[in-house]
């Protein structure tokens, strides 16, 4: 079959069913090249017609869009042929190139392949949403270049025209349509007009806003900077025109007078306090934002989403209702940004300045801390017990029965005889401590009380101090018995040495503690319950030594930590400090050799010592009650008449 001039026209032209193999011959003859055909072809029939005349162009893009309805694929292969395969393999053999638009091509169904570069969208979510526009028979899924944000599409001419136009459309700049506006704040704070339009435009309120719509606050000019599409601009005019009106100052000062608790402690907590959550505040903004950026880069709901990008969607609004002044979320009570605390220590006071909400929100916290801590008296028995060979602690050598470091009973047995009150000393039965000591019908003096215990075992028992000590809850309360020597704690070379021991050298002298230290430190409950923090140190002096000439002191150390638990008025017992000295004694003529030994002996003692911390906590409430005890040992005493006096009547007359 001859081909066609190139300038002639077709038609009309009515044809009924033909085969392949015609509908192949016109699009040669047409085409003016030879077809390449597989064997594989679908044997179908066409129907083909032309109700007037077109040109050869017209009529062949009408012939390869209805092979194309039908399955076969028309691919051109250089200038001199045309390549024929089935629909759903065109993809693969190499089909035509557009680099230009497709726009001004026309339309028709040959396959043909277009890179699609986009500017604004982003390829990996885009590409998707279009996956249903792509004839399913001829177009392969799209090959995406995330790295220069483009995409290879291959389809139909006319398919790749529909994508063209609709890139044309959605690749637009994000803040198309918006326009900034600046609202220059007078009577108040930018940041806290924010915060008041962030509470005001949440839930339902915000939704006719739209998610491109921020407002920010620049604090350095106090002004809010809006980003918004300009028919919106009346509502924030009229909104923002009516919450920054005059009124009274938004800040203001007080003083607050602490009672009980230290300026500088109570504004220490404060502070942090304040600057925490105001941290955390600032967090919590940040996340909404994000949030709302999010939602800002997915598309609204009338560009039909698939389901992946409307599950995203609804995560990023999720997130700004729950995020702070969303809706959903409840407005916690913040301070401002304005709010300061100082301590004035010579009146005890704080002096706050803020808002009115501030300075509620500070009073508040403050009714709480300010605070009268409970107080507990402890009274302390410090006793130095001789051991026995038969005694492994000074709570042996006492008798004492002890059960979770607190005295409940004593044994009466040994020599010395019984203790009043207790059974006969031959029995060896324990005699429960109260029978000596009941805190709350017998309120006894704690040294009295050990004096009983002890009284059949004085010869071994040596009582080095009972202090009182009062202290408050969570305060440190130390007692220190022993004395203070000079020790030398640096040398410094004066350059003057005359070879004299000691000479040409300048001493620094320190006055060095040396005796038992006991810090106590009380955790009081409400039930009248005192956990004690307990720190026992005991230094000894074990000989002395010399140095550059000067006598210095050995110093031995034992310490020891405990933490108790204990109700008001129970005994605690800590013991297990010991120590071990050692003695000679000879005649006047023992250290002459042999002539010693005929007229005296020589001997050697070894001492062992336990020293047994005796303390007794007892919860003050306040009231007369807590002085009864000393008032009752005072009104016995032969000074009572001389402390009456001093006290002008205070105390109880004497009868």
């Amino acid at each position: 079959m001859a081909p066609s001039a190139p300038d002639a026209m077709i038609g009309p032209i009515k044809f009924g069913d033909i085969t392949i193999d015609s509908a192949l011959e016109m699009l040669e003859r047409w085409s003016g090249r030879s077809v390449l055909r597989p064997s594989g072809l679908p044997a179908t029939s066409l129907s083909f017609s032309l109700n007037q005349k077109v040109s050869k162009q017209e009529a062949l893009e009408a012939l390869q869009t209805l092979l194309t309805l039908n399955g076969i694929a028309v691919s051109p292969l250089g200038t001199k042929f045309l390549k024929v395969t089935p629909l759903n393999t065109a993809r693969t053999e190499a089909p035509d190139f557009i680099e230009g638009s497709t726009l001004g091509l026309s339309a028709s169904g040959r396959i043909a392949s277009k890179l699609f570069q986009l500017e604004f969208l982003r390829v990996a979510e885009f590409m998707p949403q279009i996956a249903g526009l792509l004839n399913p028979a001829a177009a392969s899924p799209p090959v995406l270049f995330e790295k220069s944000n483009s995409a290879l599409i291959t389809d139909t001419i006319s398919n790749l025209q529909r994508i063209e136009t609709l890139v044309a459309k959605l690749d637009q700049p994000s803040l198309q349509g918006l326009t900034p506006k600046f609202y220059k704040i007078v009577n108040t704070t930018a940041s806290e007009l924010v915060t008041k339009l962030q509470s005001l435009l949440t839930g339902n309120a915000a939704t006719p806003l739209g998610t491109n719509t921020s407002f920010q606050a620049d604090d350095r000019t106090n002004q809010i900077i809006l980003i918004s599409d300009p028919r919106q601009f009346a509502f924030f005019d009229d909104l923002i025109a009516k919450l920054d009106t005059p009124g009274e100052s938004s800040t203001r000062q007080e003083v607050i007078q602490l009672k009980h608790a230290t300026a500088s402690d109570v504004s220490a907590v404060l502070t942090s306090l304040v600057t925490g959550q105001n941290a955390a505040a600032r967090t919590a903004n940040q996340g909404q934002a994000n949030a709302r950026n999010t939602a800002r880069n997915i598309p609204a709901a009338q560009q039909a989403p698939n389901a992946n990008q409307a599950a995203a969607l609804q995560a990023a609004r999720a997130a700004i209702a729950q995020a702070p002044g969303g809706a959903g979320a409840s407005a916690p009570q913040q301070f401002s940004s304005i709010l300061t605390i100082v301590p004035d220590e010579r009146s005890n006071s704080l002096v706050v300045s803020g808002t009115v909400d501030d300075l509620r929100l500070i009073k508040d916290i403050v009714s709480q801390l300010d605070v009268l801590l409970a107080q507990v008296r402890i009274e302390v028995v410090i006793a130095e017990v001789t051991l026995s060979d038969a005694s492994t602690t000074g709570l042996d050598a006492l008798g004492l029965v002890v059960s979770g470091n607190k005295l409940v009973a004593f044994n009466a047995a040994g020599a010395g005889g019984s203790i009043a009150g207790a059974p006969n000393a031959t029995t060896g039965a324990a005699t429960p401590f109260a029978t000596l000591y009941n805190a709350t019908t017998n309120a006894r003096d704690l040294a009295a009380t050990l004096n009983l215990v002890t009284t059949p075992r004085k010869t071994n028992t040596n009582i080095l101090s009972v202090p009182n000590i009062v202290t408050t809850h969570n305060k440190e309360a130390t007692i220190f018995v022993g004395e203070e020597r000079p020790t030398i704690s640096s040398y410094l070379n004066t350059g003057n040495n005359t070879g004299n021991v000691g000479s040409g050298y300048t001493s620094t002298i320190n006055q060095r503690k040396i005796g038992i230290t006991l810090k106590v430190k009380p955790l009081i409950g409400n039930d009248g319950s005192v956990q004690l923090e307990i720190s026992q140190e005991v230094q000894d002096i074990l000989g002395e030594t010399t140095l550059d000439g000067n006598a210095q002191p050995i110093v031995g150390s034992r310490t020891m930590e405990s933490f108790v638990n204990a109700q008001s008025g129970e005994i605690i017992v800590l013991g297990g400090l010991q120590r071990k000295s050692q003695t000679r004694s000879t005649n006047r003529l023992g250290p002459i050799p042999f002539i010693g030994d005929l007229f005296g002996k020589r001997s050697r003692d070894e001492t062992r010592t336990d020293l047994v911390f005796f303390l007794r906590p007892y919860v003050l409430t306040n009231t007369p009650a807590d002085n009864a005890e000393a008032l009752a040992r005072l009104k016995n005493s032969p000074q009572h008449d001389d402390v009456q006096s001093a006290l002008k009547g205070a105390l109880p007359v004497k009868k």
